[in-house]
């Protein structure tokens, strides 16, 4: 006999081991069909930060955001959310990278500022060409952004502290909770640091 009821040592009857599996199979089996009901629903849309839909938003103050590629509608509207310009750190071949995003920008009359850095080789001329353009746009509402903010962030971090003298310890919190900085890129925010002469380790 393999399915069904057989006598138990009390006289009665027991379901066998096959039938007490039934229930456990049946459990798996509409929880699979659940879990793959769930993933067949698309995702809700990402909610605006700053006016924006992009990766890792943070916002610094009301006239400067850092972020990661925003999206094509995020740029189309960044005149109606108050942004007059936008700094992309990012290389013209970055994945994700909007192909038209100046055309889209300098269509609205904001101002799009380009500064490719090589993720393996930041350089001193790239601060000094963001330092430049915010000073220049001092004011005004700036988006800075990269593919991740990862670049923007520490970006950012080196001209709140050398250009605008703040606490770098204030400064490093807002990119801390974003990612470490390793390797050239430890190497360049400390040297960028101590040549001019701001005794912080960014880790």
């Amino acid at each position: 006999m393999t399915a069904g009821f057989v006598p138990g040592n009390d006289g009665g009857f027991e379901m066998n081991a096959m039938d007490r599996s039934i229930p456990a199979m049946l459990v798996l089996l509409v929880s699979s069909l659940c879990f793959e009901a769930a993933a067949a629903e698309p995702a809700p849309p990402a909610s605006p930060v700053a006016g924006i839909v992009a990766p890792n938003v943070r916002v610094i103050s009301p006239l400067l955001v850092t972020a990661g590629q925003p999206d094509r509608a995020s740029l189309q509207r960044l005149k109606s959310e108050g942004y007059a310009a936008v700094i992309s750190l990012s290389p013209s071949d970055a994945r994700d990278a909007v192909p038209e995003e100046s055309q889209i920008l300098t269509a609205q009359g904001v101002e799009f500022i380009h500064i490719p850095m090589p993720w393996q080789a930041p350089e001193a001329k790239h601060l000094e060409a963001m330092g430049e353009a915010m000073q220049r746009l001092k004011g005004r509402k700036v988006l800075v952004h990269c593919q991740m903010n990862m670049r923007a962030s520490a970006m950012t971090f080196l001209y709140r502290a050398i250009y605008e003298k703040e606490d770098p310890a204030k400064a490093w919190g807002d990119v801390k909770p974003l990612w470490t900085p390793t390797n050239q890129w430890a190497t360049f925010l400390d040297g960028q640091l101590r040549a001019h002469g701001i005794a912080f380790e960014a880790r």
